[in-house]
């Protein structure tokens, strides 16, 4: 049997020293899974969604990047947070192929003891669709228990979307965004604006003129879609595993998800392909 030598240089001492397991912390991430059943398939669970949690949280820090870039006018600077989060996206919608592997006779088993947990309860999901522009007061009540999450939520709630300042952006460059759109209540979910979609317009007719805002919208587009396909494989992972049941979380279930496949959150950007 051949073995493989160390090389010189790697080094074996790791006393005192920065390992990999202490800056990970993986003491404490790898101990995080708690099991309440002897089920075999329970760990496949939580890790599942332990996973969608450190990713979606990624997806907050980056669209705060996003954010940030374009309230200075720098567009460009978003291009790569946003196919960042794009692929991050993706990450999320392949996971749903591992847990589609659960069946119903297994998860039966050890449903019982998520008790009134629910997915539903995400508040990073939460705080996700309200930073890309899905705004709705009522769901606060579902996080009232948690300050910290309230906290944060109503931070994104009462701040300005992605899109909404993207279309600031545009009026500050001069583009015909309607004062109303600025200055919208932007704790409600933004509605779609004929005047918006001429904007759009213009700037799909002459992308070599407006470059960087043809590409943003692109971008947008492309993290609304990845958004969309996550919602709809969703919709059908649950139907596989627990068909019609009533959720978790007391939700209808299956028709609860169904609802919000069609929800858009950058509306002009679809309608605009229509008027092209």
């Amino acid at each position: 049997m051949s073995t493989r030598e160390l090389e010189p240089g790697i080094h074996t001492d790791l006393r005192d020293s920065t390992t990999y397991a202490g800056y990970l912390d993986l003491d404490r991430l790898l101990a995080a899974q708690h099991t309440r059943s002897d089920h075999h398939d329970e760990l496949l669970f939580i890790i599942q969604h332990h996973t969608s949690e450190l990713w979606m949280k990624l997806v907050i820090h980056e669209l705060g990047g996003a954010i940030g870039y374009i309230r200075s006018d720098d567009l460009e600077s978003c291009f790569k947070i946003l196919a960042r989060v794009k692929h991050i996206q993706h990450q999320l919608l392949s996971q749903w192929d591992v847990l589609a592997t659960l069946t119903p006779s297994e998860y039966v088993q050890f449903r019982h003891v998520l008790g009134t947990g629910s997915g539903f309860q995400s508040a990073q999901y939460r705080q996700i669709e309200f930073l890309l522009g899905n705004k709705d007061r009522n769901m606060l009540k579902v996080h009232a228990h948690d300050p910290g999450a309230t906290e944060a939520l109503t931070k994104a709630l009462e701040a300005p979307s992605l899109y909404d300042e993207f279309l600031r952006h545009l009026a500050r460059r001069g583009f015909a965004i309607p004062p109303e759109i600025i200055d919208r209540d932007v704790t409600v979910a933004h509605e779609a604006s004929a005047q918006v979609v001429e904007v759009l317009k213009g700037i799909y007719q002459s992308p070599e003129k407006h470059w960087d805002a043809y590409e943003m919208c692109e971008k947008l587009v492309d993290v609304e879609e990845q958004f969309a396909l996550w919602r709809f494989r969703h919709m059908k992972v649950v139907a596989r595993v627990i068909g019609f049941k009533t959720g978790t979380g007391g939700s209808s279930g299956v028709p609860f998800l169904r609802k919000m496949i069609d929800h858009v959150f950058f509306p002009e950007l679809w309608d605009v392909r229509t008027h092209l």
